[in-house]
């Protein structure tokens, strides 16, 4: 299937640039190899001018009415809807994603704006008893921080901007986001609608840019607060920078998310379906809160292992447009050659027994950017492939023989993201749930990045929180008003 690869710009106010002091960025398509386009990247100028007018509109950002903010936001959720096709086969384009999953991407993505204007008018302080015999007065009021810098990463670039543009501008805030160059021409299309849903410009800036460009817009004084999701590497980086002023961040940055199966998860078929779609299918793994950690009870162990491999046989693995195609490409060819490298080593140290896959497919997609739906079992769970993220299709399936040792295992990780419940005994789900280290616990199929719920880490997964209350409220800060009767 043949489509029209499109323009990124660099966005900012009313301008659109074809070229930026950042230079160009030769963006290649993840499953041909081939360059498609020359993107600009912004850099310290750019980001800059951003900044600055963001600065310069924020405080009338601010005092719209909340019923006119909620109006945009919801508007620009029904173009991103009206634009869902066209998403997709960006998505496609961007980074390799399989249009069955793109087209669900744009829904969520829309959930997201459409759930955050619903919070434009409701955000509250609280009046505060003081007991003080001169008759004093204290409450609190949310305010939004000014102006927030966003930098998101490559796998998802459409929900992150749901996840972190909403729920900033339904607070009051203005934002510059830098997507990354890997993946721009979904938010070229974002920036584009957000003009046309009617929010002010310079309320929202997008603008691919270098690393110079994330160093500018982190340090930059008008920017208030930063919200990063990548790995644990740039975001030590960015609170090395933000330290000089001491400005508070919100961190997502990834996972290595256990997914415990009890034998009594129910239909082991419906388990294995499950298992390999949030781990193998899905972005072929390059997800942050997928559960690549298979650990399953001794009991069920062989038979839903046969189950897995069986089913995983049948994924196809090729063109992002086809629809029948399961599992699409890696972002590109480094990718490749670093999950490759990973699977090597882990077979030469036999830190496994590789039950399917373990390398490059062959035939047509031999030289492109595809990794085997890769299934591991018996995998080592002190193995560098057990304790870090692959992102890449890549099962990993251990056995345990009791409850103690399945949260042991679980646990046994620096990360702190999701963690994953298969099981129909109640007791057993809120007890085992308890003790996981994660931020989030999903149950029988139950999925993250839900909106209406908080989803963030612990440890190397980062902290801060997207989603439910807990998400706008990262981008308000509560000022405590005191007033006592003059004497």
């Amino acid at each position: 299937m043949t489509i029209a690869t499109p323009e990124a710009r660099l966005r900012y106010g009313d301008k659109v640039l074809e070229a930026g002091s950042g230079g160009f960025f030769e963006h290649r398509h993840p499953f041909t190899g081939e360059v498609q386009a020359r993107i600009p990247l912004a850099g310290s100028a750019e980001v800059h001018e951003a900044v600055e007018l963001a600065d310069a509109v924020a405080e009338e950002w601010r005092r719209w009415k909340p019923e006119d903010r909620r109006n945009v936001l919801l508007k620009l959720a029904d173009l991103l809807m009206e634009h869902q096709q066209e998403f997709a086969e960006l998505a496609a384009l961007d980074g390799g994603t399989p249009m069955t999953y793109g087209l669900g991407g744009v829904v969520n993505a829309a959930n997201w704006v459409r759930y955050y204007a619903g919070w434009c008018d409701k955000l509250s302080g609280e009046l505060l008893s003081t007991f003080d015999t001169r008759g004093s007065f204290a409450y609190t009021a949310p305010e939004p921080y000014g102006v927030i810098g966003i930098i998101i990463t490559w796998n998802g670039p459409l929900i992150s901007l749901g996840m972190k543009v909403a729920p900033a501008l339904a607070a009051g805030n203005c934002v510059v986001v830098k997507p990354s160059e890997f993946t721009p021409f979904a938010p070229d299309l974002f920036a584009r609608l957000v003009r046309e849903a009617g929010i002010p410009d310079g309320v929202c800036s997008i603008l691919s840019g270098s690393i110079e460009a994330g160093e500018a817009l982190v340090a930059h004084p008008k920017v208030k607060k930063v919200s990063f999701t990548g790995g644990p590497v740039a975001a030590r980086a960015i609170l090395r920078s933000c330290a000089e002023s001491l400005k508070p961040a919100v961190l997502e940055l990834g996972g290595k998310s256990a997914s415990l199966v009890f034998p009594d998860c129910g239909d082991l078929d419906t388990m294995a379906a499950r298992a390999l779609r949030w781990s193998v299918g899905v972005f072929a793994g390059q997800g942050c809160a997928l559960p690549t950690r298979l650990l399953v009870h001794e009991d069920i162990y062989d038979e839903l292992l046969d189950k897995i491999v069986d089913k995983a046989r049948a994924y196809k693995v090729g063109d992002p447009f086809d629809p029948d195609v399961t599992v699409g490409p890696l972002i590109n060819a480094a990718a490749v050659e670093r999950v490759c490298g990973m699977l090597d080593q882990a077979r030469a140290d036999g830190a496994g027994r590789f039950v399917l896959g373990g390398g490059r497919p062959s035939g047509d997609l031999a030289e492109k950017n595809f990794v085997e739906p890769t299934v591991i079992a018996e995998a080592d769970p002190t193995h560098e492939i057990a304790q870090v993220e692959i992102f890449g299709p890549v099962l990993l399936v251990m056995k345990f023989s009791s409850e103690d040792e399945a949260v042991e295992l679980a646990n046994a990780t620096p990360y702190g993201l999701g963690a994953f419940i298969n099981s129909n005994d109640i007791t057993r789900v809120h007890r085992v749930a308890e003790r996981l280290n994660a931020g989030g616990v999903y149950v029988n199929g139950a999925q993250p990045n839900l909106p209406h719920t908080p989803f963030g880490g612990l440890g190397l997964s980062g902290y801060g929180k997207e989603g439910g209350r807990a998400g706008i409220e990262e981008f308000v800060h509560y000022k405590t008003v005191n007033i006592v009767e003059s004497v």
